[in-house]
């Protein structure tokens, strides 16, 4: 079962404030897939009138992001997760709302299946699109997240 969207965005509040004032929220989440969604307001502006890069980075993390964490929280487990790398593709001017989706909850699923079995360190890349209003892709952003069982 996963975490409750509402207790992801309260998490927020209190742990990544810059994401929760950004307007950065989570919308969906289950086992597979975690939508994010942001809308370009003033706060979250570059100099470009469009949405700022790293504000879309916070929204494709976090649908990435809750995902391990909400498979951590299934396991029941100690394991520690981070990011190790990004790679990010920016394809048009991101205005208006802008809905981030991570399908990739099976493949971190097994990686921290591994790590709990083995003790050994995973890692797993995860991606992110980040769509507009009329449904066109404005960046994809991969993060690889590493998952190691705490001692």
């Amino acid at each position: 079962m996963p975490i409750p969207v509402s207790k992801i965005n309260s998490f927020l509040l209190f742990k990544l404030p810059s994401c929760y004032f950004s307007g950065v929220r989570v919308k969906t989440i289950s086992e597979i897939t975690c939508t994010t969604s942001v809308k370009h307001k003033w706060i979250n502006q570059n100099p470009f009138n469009s949405l700022y890069f790293a504000v879309q980075a916070m929204a494709a993390e976090l649908s990435t992001g809750a995902l391990v964490m909400s498979c951590i929280k299934e396991k029941n487990a100690k394991v520690s997760m981070l990011v190790a790398n990004n790679k990010a593709n920016f394809s048009k001017k991101a205005t208006g709302r802008i809905t981030f989706s991570c399908h990739d909850g099976l493949a971190i699923k097994e990686a921290i299946d591994r790590t709990i079995e083995t003790g050994d360190g995973q890692t797993c890349w995860m991606k992110s699109q980040g769509v507009d209003e009329q449904g066109d892709v404005v960046s994809t952003f991969e993060f690889e997240w590493t998952v190691k069982k705490k001692s």
